[in-house]
């Protein structure tokens, strides 16, 4: 694969610390949460980052298999998306789940659900995941 675009970004100080783009386009402090025992400061974390990205670009995917249907798809469209962070079952480590969930208002529930899923083949996030962590994703 030949890239046609290259992002570059740096994380100091790990899940207490910082990240920004080589840019400087995006520049934010990392707090660990509670929940992985951390203090839950005002920063974000490496999962709600994975969250906005994956979400962003599987709603450009869709974008993108609706237009070659010549289906539009409204401003209001929208993808959520939710990460998990955990141990992994072998203890080795920790591992990550998704939940898509796309709503694509003015389109019929089937017709959104063929979209979806092809949307899933295109994107590259969605590639990037398969077979490596367990990943659910419905059309509202």
């Amino acid at each position: 694969m030949q890239a046609l675009y290259t992002a570059h970004a740096h994380a100091t100080g790990g899940r207490e610390g910082a990240a920004a783009t080589d840019d400087g386009k995006l520049g934010l402090t990392l707090s660990t949460p509670k929940e992985l025992g951390g203090g839950g400061g005002a920063g974000t974390n490496p999962e709600q980052l994975f969250a906005a990205g994956y979400a962003a670009c599987f709603l450009g995917a869709i974008k993108f298999v609706a237009a070659q249907d010549k289906v539009k798809i409204t401003d209001d469209a929208k993808v959520e998306s939710t990460v998990g962070i955990g141990k992994r079952e072998d203890s080795t480590g920790f591992g990550l789940t998704v939940t898509l969930k796309a709503t694509l208002p003015g389109i019929d529930h089937a017709t959104a659900q063929d979209i979806v899923k092809r949307a899933d083949v295109v994107c590259p996030y969605s590639h990037a995941t398969r077979g490596n962590i367990r990943v659910d994703i419905s059309a509202a």
